[in-house]
């Protein structure tokens, strides 16, 4: 059986396809930026992709998520004949549920060691001693933070930090800046994407509380990353509070 011609609308699950199943993509989008150097072409954003650009490939599967990618440009693929499959990643073990639904679409015959090695380092995670509150910014002007039933949200929960809008009804709601920090949470938690909040920018609209500034691949993306993740975010929570 041939290798499948595969576009990925996902940064994340570009990564986990391309060192898992060398050759099979064709298209990724503008936004897919690991493995590093990576040869496809490139076939617009995860918000905008060029539906034409992605035919003229003739792939047997596109690969898209549904929090990342829009249901109309879905069903403009579709509706060109072209298989797309959807997945939903809302909690680490959905992640490695739909890792494995991916890359054995992909033909990936045989689970990859990284793939084993994330779920490993997951499952070392020792019980934390104690929890921590905190507010998780995705965005400014406005400001946009985690809400109900993320990735994120489920991986900083298995670290000990619960975030404060996990109940609210909007997955990303737009609270405004003094109710965030009326909030009192015990930290604020900072990734570098989709906003790229750095130590300059970002930690300034919080006086007085430990501000995290974290790997946005580490907190957000599903693939490889998942191994070294938490280690590099236990790291990043305790220097917040040096």
């Amino acid at each position: 059986m041939s290798q499948p011609r595969v576009v990925s609308l996902v940064p994340s699950l570009t990564e986990a396809v391309a060192v898992s199943a060398p050759g099979a993509l064709v298209g990724a989008t503008d936004w897919c930026t690991h493995p590093a150097g990576l040869d496809v072409v490139r076939v617009g954003g995860t918000k905008n992709p060029k539906a034409d650009r992605i035919a003229a490939l003739a792939p047997d599967l596109v690969i898209a998520n549904e929090e990342e990618n829009r249901e109309p440009d879905l069903r403009a693929l579709r509706a060109a004949g072209v298989e797309v499959l959807v997945t939903e990643i809302r909690t680490l073990p959905q992640a490695f549920r739909e890792l494995d639904r991916v890359l054995a679409a992909c033909g990936v015959g045989t689970r990859p060691r990284w793939l084993d090695e994330a779920e490993a380092a997951w499952a070392a995670v020792p019980e934390p001693e104690g929890r921590r509150t905190a507010v998780v910014p995705i965005w400014r002007r406005p400001w946009m933070v985690l809400g109900r039933e993320t990735f994120a949200g489920d991986l900083l929960a298995r670290l000990g930090v619960d975030h404060l809008y996990t109940d609210h009804p909007e997955r990303y709601p737009r609270i405004p800046l003094d109710e965030l920090c009326a909030a009192a949470p015990d930290m604020v938690v900072l990734p570098d994407e989709p906003y790229r909040f750095t130590a300059e920018d970002g930690p300034e609209a919080f006086p007085g509380l430990p501000c995290a500034l974290v790997d946005g691949r580490h907190l957000t993306w599903y693939g490889p990353s998942l191994a070294e993740a938490p280690t590099a975010l236990e790291r990043a929570l305790r220097a917040a509070h040096r």
